[in-house]
């Protein structure tokens, strides 16, 4: 809805990023890579101390969950008990250990150590504790993502952070997608967040309201971790032999559209154009994605596009239709 998500939209354009995780959230998808994070050094490199979910999290379950190290680090703000106001030329990084009596640290038992910088997550000072670490889960700016996700490519980082589903096709996050190299995480309930955010008004007005926060729609967990729900098979029901008209063939794409997820045909071998919510169903084992529109990015489609049209989004029937990815499927059936 795109009333929801104005305050996203908003961020990108005045950079104000602040969209704090609850910490309900955090706990529901990282309960499910708990034993990948045993002998580990995580690092949350945008975060906010001691109102961040995140740190909450991983200091009361450090024990638990078998860490070696916590690092948190934030932009701009060295104030304890408050949203960052970013309103300091330099930042703090806090790091934890463990130790603390039942697993409940005070200020004392976290090393507070003044950065160089601002805690700008691109800074060097910050990318030499990005080398030192294991796995980054954090919530990046939306405004910055495209160049947060290429950072963590570049240095071989784990990770688990949240996102808009809209930036599955961004160039520098489709690639990733392709080639298995990062992927959805379980995402949140009803495919859409509440975040703490303190510069934008929440818009919503159904029951979903809830006063001093955002909701917001089309909000993912990315991850490179592996999880159960990446490999579950897809139940296909649907055929395409039979049911063509159902299936029609993209006017400038040499694909098929399906339009709905659940209607991927089990028997069709070609490429077909599916919406980029495919992707909370993936499973690389069942599907490969072999690319995207060309509206998306210059080369996505891999020779699937028919450049005389002149248009990159997808068309049927004279009728354009929103971003595609094309996926094959690996596991044909073949009869009836």
């Amino acid at each position: 809805m795109a009333n929801e998500n104005s305050g996203l939209h908003k961020a990108k354009r005045n950079k104000n990023d602040e969209f704090y995780t609850q910490i309900v959230d955090v706990e529901r998808e990282l309960r499910h890579y708990r034993d990948q994070f045993k002998g580990k050094v995580v690092y949350c490199n945008c975060d906010d101390p001691y109102v961040s979910a995140f740190f909450e999290y991983f200091t009361k379950n450090f024990e638990f969950l078998g860490l070696k190290r916590l690092v948190t680090t934030c932009y701009k703000s060295q104030r304890l008990d408050l949203f960052s106001q970013n309103d300091s030329k330099e930042a703090i990084k806090l790091e934890y250990t463990g130790g603390a009596p039942n697993s409940m640290p005070k200020p004392n038992d976290i090393g507070i150590t003044p950065l160089n910088g601002d805690g700008d997550f691109r800074s060097q000072e910050c990318v030499e504790i990005l080398n030192g670490s294991d796995i980054v889960v954090t919530n990046p700016p939306f405004s910055l993502f495209s160049e947060y996700v290429a950072q963590l490519a570049n240095h071989n980082k784990k990770f688990i952070i949240i996102g808009h589903q809209n930036a599955i096709t961004y160039k520098d996050v489709f690639p990733l997608i392709k080639n298995n190299k990062m992927w959805l995480g379980y995402g949140f309930k009803r495919n859409m967040a509440h975040f703490v955010a303190p510069h934008y008004k929440d818009t919503a007005s159904d029951a979903d309201h809830r006063d001093g926060m955002i909701r917001v729609s089309g909000v993912v967990w990315y991850t490179n971790l592996d999880h159960h729900k990446r490999h579950e098979e897809m139940i296909l029901v649907k055929r395409y032999d039979g049911n063509e008209s159902a299936y029609p063939l993209y006017d400038n794409y040499d694909a098929i559209e399906v339009s709905k997820t659940q209607d991927i045909p089990l028997d069709y071998e070609g490429a077909m154009g599916v919406p980029i919510t495919f992707l909370t169903k993936y499973n690389p084992e069942q599907f490969k994605i072999i690319g995207a529109t060309e509206s998306e990015g210059s080369g996505f489609s891999f020779g699937l596009w028919k450049p005389e049209s002149g248009i990159s989004q997808a068309v049927i029937k004279g009728k354009r239709v929103y971003k595609r990815l094309f996926i094959r499927n690996h596991n044909i059936a073949s009869e009836k």
